[in-house]
């Protein structure tokens, strides 16, 4: 072989080498519920501690986390906490509240003798890390549970008896975050396009788990055509009251209230509201929140409608009924989108997509602003705007509006 091609196939393995060469040290969460003083205990373990420098913690200013030990060096300020841990094996533990009242005597986060319902994020603290350069972490979880509890759900695969592989490409720091169900389950799933699908809660609960599986296999194929990412496991846990009566979304999870209606007296669904958000991960900033809430909304309606689940006549009656809850909205310009803001978004969304249809002959839509959207870290109305733009082609007069002002 000649030198020089010699010596550029080394430079081009040399310029490969990072992905190869990254350092992998095991990260593991263990915890353990204690229903007795509703909490949980948990432990990260480094299996090479010196590799990090640090974790800072943001703990919070609700007093979950308390009982700190720690390999090295552990300091609390104020919200914050920092986790300088030991050369070789080391470990952090501590124990956290697990159940979260609302004002209104409800809760997002609870547990009783029987079973436990919260955010993986508040088990373990978002945390900035500093870390070795080229080192991967590799995260797994794994539960402990009291006697009579039968098994515990997540939204991440399943390696092994209660424990579970943490791979999120987005973080530096892999921890389990979205909605985590543990203790006496009653269980269904389902393989939907390429997603398993599980919908899980407490026995005697109340929860429709095979409504709630009916209702997805019937609208997934329409948003399957939408957005272009599936995720590789869906959980979708619930429980009637006190907990809070609504749908909340999380990573690769749904928390859907077991009474919750599938599709409401208005024609829309709160169930493939957070689908839509599982789906399109599609955040704001600089006050508009009313993208992501309007497209989870039009969506909501529009993939029932695609679907064959919605009539022209009851599809209309949903437009009459949102025109007239959001006929005093001025502006979608908030940070955090209301009913009427999400419903006056929605009609703007609708009338977005003809004008994009009739401007392209048909060969466009609102689909093509959203899928451009999914590939931003973070949306402004300006974006919007020009994403939608450059779908037509040309100038939008539905969005030459002082709503979006």
């Amino acid at each position: 072989m000649p030198v020089r091609t010699l010596l550029t196939s080394i430079l081009l393995l040399g310029l490969s080498m990072p992905s190869w060469a990254a350092k992998r040290v095991d990260l593991d969460y263990s915890v353990q519920f204690l229903p007795d003083s509703d909490q949980a205990e948990v432990r990260l373990t480094l299996e090479e501690g010196e590799v990090i420098r640090s974790l800072d913690f943001n703990l919070g200013d609700e007093g979950y986390y308390s009982d700190f030990e720690a390999d090295g060096e552990w300091q609390t300020k104020g919200e914050r906490g920092v986790w300088k841990p030991a050369k070789g094996k080391s470990s952090l533990s501590y124990k956290v509240r697990i159940s979260h009242p609302r004002d209104n005597g409800k809760f997002d986060a609870r547990m009783t003798p029987k079973w436990a319902l919260l955010r993986g994020d508040d088990l373990v603290p978002a945390a900035r890390m500093d870390k070795e350069d080229k080192v991967e972490l590799v995260a797994r979880l794994q539960f402990q549970l009291p006697g009579g509890w039968s098994g515990v759900e997540t939204g991440w695969p399943k390696i092994g008896d209660n424990k579970f592989r943490i791979d999120n490409p987005a973080r530096k720091f892999d921890r389990p975050t979205g909605w985590i169900l543990a203790g006496k389950l009653g269980s269904r799933r389902a393989q939907l396009g390429d997603t398993d699908v599980t919908v899980s809660a407490p026995v005697g609960e109340g929860m429709r788990r095979m409504d709630v599986l009916t209702l997805l296999t019937f609208i997934w194929p329409e948003a399957q055509s939408v957005f272009p990412r599936d995720p590789g496991k869906l959980l979708i846990v619930g429980a009637g009251d006190p907990m809070w009566r609504g749908g909340l979304s999380a990573p690769n999870s749904i928390f859907f209230h077991a009474e919750r209606p599938l599709v409401s007296e208005n024609g829309t669904s709160s169930l493939v509201h957070e689908l839509v958000h599982v789906f399109s991960r599609i955040r704001d900033t600089d006050k508009s929140d009313w993208i992501s809430e309007g497209l989870a909304e039009y969506y909501a309606i529009e993939l029932m409608r695609r679907a064959g689940g919605m009539s022209e006549d009851r599809y209309q009656a949903t437009r009459k009924k949102l025109v007239g809850w959001s006929k005093k909205v001025g502006s979608l310009r908030t940070e955090r989108s209301t009913g009427p803001v999400t419903a006056r978004a929605v009609l703007l969304l609708q009338e977005l997509d003809r004008e994009i249809r009739k401007s392209t002959d048909n060969q466009r839509s609102l689909d093509d602003v959203t899928r451009g959207l999914m590939r931003l870290d973070k949306v402004s109305t300006k974006d919007f705007v020009e994403i939608s733009e450059n779908v037509m082609g040309g100038s939008s007069d539905v969005l030459d509006t002082k709503l979006l002002r």
